[in-house]
């Protein structure tokens, strides 16, 4: 589909640009919303594994923006989101298991994903390979490695890799509750128990790797398998899982963060704009960081249409 000069092609369906197409719907701006992957969620990716859904990108959301906070109170009444933790555990190699409390962690019983599906709803998304820039203007919401292959960024900012390894287990005794951070282990960062996550009790661990791990495996995430089977056996005594899959995160976390949540560029007689969750004036980047600036940008946006 080729879209006409009045209409915002919006690029990237997860959180920050399904934000934007909703302040745009709001203010009835006409866009079409355009998704390169399989699915809707960007990074809140959350497939069906061994028959139930598991969050293999994002591990939880915290609340600081208020009006933010207005959004995951109507999806906390809707049962799309809940309260999950403010306590991880803390594990170190050959050290006791400590714990750590900040924020409230928010978890969702049908994964991160779906909040981006609630964000969407009546929002038709068209599913297409860009490979050049859209006619007419454009935004483009995903990380600043993937919009360079389209147009320049403005201060772009690197990414880390991650590759996220989902393990079954028959039966599991953790030394923690929900999830904990490893520290200084070479393989693995954090893991989260995603039964207590989703809240059904399913004995499933997901595990993130380090960015140096990932980068040895990014070729073939498959074979992050078994370094990270030994860091939880190390760390956990965990048993041998029945199952594992491996998501690879080519640019699964900013390593900075730009100081404005978006940016809009004139270009030629029309305008090219910039949004994600590296676009976090406020702090390190954060589900929460990617929905104020896809909601900004479409004000932005918005306001120049008037």
């Amino acid at each position: 589909m080729s879209p006409s000069s009045d209409v915002v092609t919006i690029v990237g369906a997860g959180m920050a640009g399904a934000a934007c197409a909703a302040v745009l719907r709001a203010a009835e701006v006409p866009f079409r919303l355009v998704e390169r992957g399989r699915a809707v969620g960007g990074r809140m990716a959350s497939p069906v594994l061994h028959g139930r859904r598991v969050d293999v990108g994002a591990g939880y959301f915290t609340v600081r923006d208020p009006e933010f906070a207005d959004v995951v109170d109507r999806w906390h009444i809707a049962g799309s989101a809940r309260p999950w933790t403010d306590t991880f555990g803390v594990l170190v190699p050959g050290e006791d298991p400590g714990t750590s409390s900040g924020p409230t962690r928010w978890a969702t019983p049908d994964g991160l994903r779906s909040l981006v599906r609630a964000l969407l709803d009546g929002i038709d998304v068209e599913y297409e390979d860009i490979t050049e820039l859209p006619k007419g203007d454009v935004v483009l919401a995903m990380p600043d490695p993937q919009a360079e292959r389209l147009t320049p960024v403005p201060d772009a900012v690197d990414y880390d890799p991650v590759i996220a390894v989902v393990l079954g287990f028959d039966s599991l005794t953790l030394p923690f509750r929900d999830a904990a951070f490893v520290n200084e282990h070479p393989a693995i960062q954090f893991v989260a128990d995603d039964g207590a996550r989703r809240g059904d009790g399913a004995p499933v661990l997901v595990a993130h790797t380090t960015p140096e791990c990932a980068r040895t495996h990014l070729l073939n995430p498959d074979s992050a398998v078994e370094p990270v089977v030994k860091a939880l056996r190390e760390v956990l005594d965990a048993p041998a899982p029945i199952w594992t899959h491996a998501h690879r995160w080519s640019f699964g976390k900013p390593a900075d963060h730009h100081p404005s949540s978006f940016s809009i560029i004139e270009s030629g007689g029309r305008t090219i704009s910039f949004a994600g969750d590296q676009w976090s004036p406020t702090g390190p980047p954060r589900v929460e960081s990617a929905w104020r600036s896809g909601t900004d940008l479409g004000r932005a946006l918005s306001a120049l249409r008037v």
